[in-house]
């Protein structure tokens, strides 16, 4: 599939953007689960869905308290990523995006300030969510990997517990994201030059610059080419025991001696998961004879990683990646991720 690239204008403030697709309907993918509340689910773990329309006329943006100046808002962010993508993109589809949240912070008008919150009326009320998730899928650029079709998806991640908003306005931060959603199990799959962990910025244009310069550099081809080498190497039902064994392991480790061991983001709860699922999950459990290839491990880990909360969600999905790739390698007797197999 050719993808039709054109270079982002450069007074980006001067660009309407239309953040709500006309059309609001997913397009269908044959083979995928296209049932709605189930591909709202790219993370579950404390979170709840909202709309696009709901932080535009509903929420409060917070403002930093020293100077009073606004934050970037959510909403914000979503628009600068939605007109990146209609701007690089703009040949294809783009659906609305898929919002969750977590940590709402209620609070009331000043002329209520005193008032009985069972007496609030509902204008009186204010909110805002502390963190937010989002994705926009592009659901003309679907490929197939081991069977299983991914979509080309973008996205965020915005915590303002990550900010002092006691302080006056400083640098802001963000975690932007584009990778494939694998339209099975809608598990993420991001790649190192797919994701940036920590975004910094002062203004939204600074930030949709810096949102498309990740857009243009990431190689999608790398990407699909790395994951699909994952299903040409398995562990045997040993070797997967051994490796749930050692991830256990690993948390408890001396700090001397887990600094020579590449690193593990996952939790021993998520790593329980995995083993379950290795049993049980429909669609990346274990062969009969207790195989199991990394494309089906790697699913294991980012599906056990849908347990995370908002602010760690992403960083786990890239580390899946890492990891998965790394055991591979060791496979090979490659790299030094052969502590996790032997």
């Amino acid at each position: 599939m050719e993808l039709q690239i054109v270079k982002p204008r450069n007074n980006f403030s001067a660009i309407s953007v239309t953040t709500v697709e006309e059309n609001n309907k997913p397009t269908n993918i044959p083979g995928a689960d296209n049932n709605t509340n189930v591909r709202n689910n790219f993370i579950e773990a404390n979170t709840q869905t909202i709309d696009l329309k709901h932080l535009q006329g509903d929420c409060v943006i917070p403002n930093f308290s020293k100077d009073n100046e606004s934050t970037i808002s959510h909403q914000e962010f979503i628009e600068s990523i939605m007109y990146c993508t209609k701007t690089l993109y703009n040949q294809q589809q783009i659906n609305s995006p898929v919002i969750r949240v977590s940590h709402e912070i209620k609070g009331r008008i000043p002329q209520a300030i005193g008032k009985p919150a069972k007496e609030l009326l509902e204008h009186e009320k204010t909110i805002y969510y502390e963190r937010m998730a989002f994705i926009i899928e592009i659901p003309t650029i679907v490929e197939t990997v081991s069977g299983n079709k991914l979509m080309l998806t973008v996205g965020g991640v915005r915590a303002y517990n990550q900010e002092n908003l006691y302080s006056k306005k400083a640098i802001e931060k963000f975690k932007v994201l584009i990778k494939f959603k694998n339209l099975v199990c809608t598990n993420l799959c991001i790649s190192t030059d797919g994701f940036i962990a920590e975004l910094k910025v002062s203004h939204v244009s600074e930030l949709r610059e810096k949102v498309m310069e990740l857009f243009q550099k990431y190689n999608m081809e790398s990407h699909l080419h790395s994951m699909e080498k994952l299903s040409r190497f398995k562990l045997t039902e040993h070797q997967f025991a051994q490796l749930i064994g050692k991830s256990k392991l690993y948390y408890h480790l001396p700090l001397q001696d887990k600094k020579v061991i590449p690193f593990l983001d996952f939790n021993d709860g998520q790593i329980n998961t995995v083993a379950r699922d290795y049993y049980q999950d429909k669609s990346f459990c274990r062969e009969e004879d207790g195989s199991i290839n990394l494309w089906n491990v790697y699913n294991l880990f980012t599906g056990a990683n849908k347990s995370s909360y908002i602010d760690t969600f992403l960083d786990r999905t890239v580390n899946a990646y890492q990891f998965t790739n790394g055991i591979s390698k060791a496979l090979q007797g490659q790299g030094n991720y052969h502590w996790f197999l032997s």
